[in-house]
């Protein structure tokens, strides 16, 4: 193992990549970062928090951290209809390993140049393992897609395959190595290129952190309908009979939940119709036109 970093080495080795662009008059180095919005276009800003032991398994990859800690942010912003621009990392980290760091860097660079997205500012600090990135993104004034749009007769439709990462988790917890989904946890792939088609498209749409049902619940209190799921249209490419609750209460997908209009052709992404938005509140799920029920929860942080 090399010898620790101080903080100002540590930045600069590890953390100052961006290159420079038109949007960015000032990024990593300073007390702050100037940012160019372009014009007529809004902000969106969200942020995330991710625990050691809590949000991803202790003795983690670092590479897969970094990943997972930027995704579930572009997660949001995909969600928002919005393209992403920026991003700042608060770091707090046990000791300034620089072999960890190095992986921790390759896996944020990695993601963020797949995503087109840059790192413009941040703060280290020392204690228990968590890192909180704030991502900054834009969309042109009024076309924000949120939770509260949904109307009665709308299709629901989430894309992916959401489950499979509380499968692996589940192994994970038994002793397995992942169930061969250790990639779905670790390693979720922000869904913007369908966020960004679904500007102008969707009523309403959500990110998958808690599990679907539970975050469907959030677009249907927002928009004060309720809503009806089709069990047996619930994605699923596994081998064995579908897993009701990993799909539904899961969590850690990172997929998008949205509606259409009803009979609207969704874009050409891997989504799944799997539902229909209802005047009565709740959410209730049916199969071959029978009521089932189930005890679900999704993921609750207190």
């Amino acid at each position: 193992m090399n010898s620790p970093l101080d903080e100002f080495e540590l930045i600069r080795r590890h953390f100052s990549f961006a290159t420079a662009q038109e949007d960015v008059p000032l990024g990593v180095g300073d007390d702050a970062a100037l940012l160019r919005l372009p014009a007529g276009e809004w902000l969106v800003a969200c942020t995330d928090t991710l625990v050691e032991g809590r949000h991803f398994p202790v003795a983690s990859r670092a590479y897969d951290i970094a990943w997972k800690s930027l995704a579930v942010n572009l997660s949001d912003l995909a969600a928002m209809a919005a393209t992403p621009r920026w991003f700042l990392l608060a770091l707090t980290l046990p000791e300034a390993d620089p072999d960890w760091l190095s992986d921790f860097s390759a896996g944020l660079r990695a993601l963020a140049a797949q995503s087109a997205v840059q790192l413009v500012g941040g703060d280290t600090t020392r204690g228990p393992l968590s890192i909180t990135i704030t991502a900054l993104g834009s969309l042109p004034q009024g076309q924000a897609l949120t939770r509260r749009g949904a109307q009665v007769g709308d299709d629901i439709y989430v894309s992916g395959y959401p489950g499979e990462a509380a499968l692996a988790l589940r192994d994970l917890q038994a002793g397995g190595a992942g169930a061969g989904l250790r990639a779905r946890l670790d390693r979720p792939v922000p869904r913007i290129g369908l966020g960004l088609a679904l500007r102008g498209r969707a009523h309403a749409a959500i990110d998958i952190s808690d599990g679907l049902a539970q975050d469907l619940g959030h677009i249907l209190h927002a928009s004060g309908v309720g809503a009806c799921l089709d069990v047996q249209a619930l994605p699923w490419r596994q081998p064995a009979a579908p897993d009701l609750q990993a799909i539904l209460a899961g969590g850690d997908d990172y997929e998008l939940c949205f509606t259409l209009p009803a009979g609207q052709a969704p874009p050409d992404h891997e989504v799944h119709r799997i539902g229909r938005i209802e005047a009565e509140p709740g959410l209730r799920l049916a199969a071959g036109g029978q009521p089932v029920s189930l005890d679900l929860r999704g993921y609750q942080h207190f």
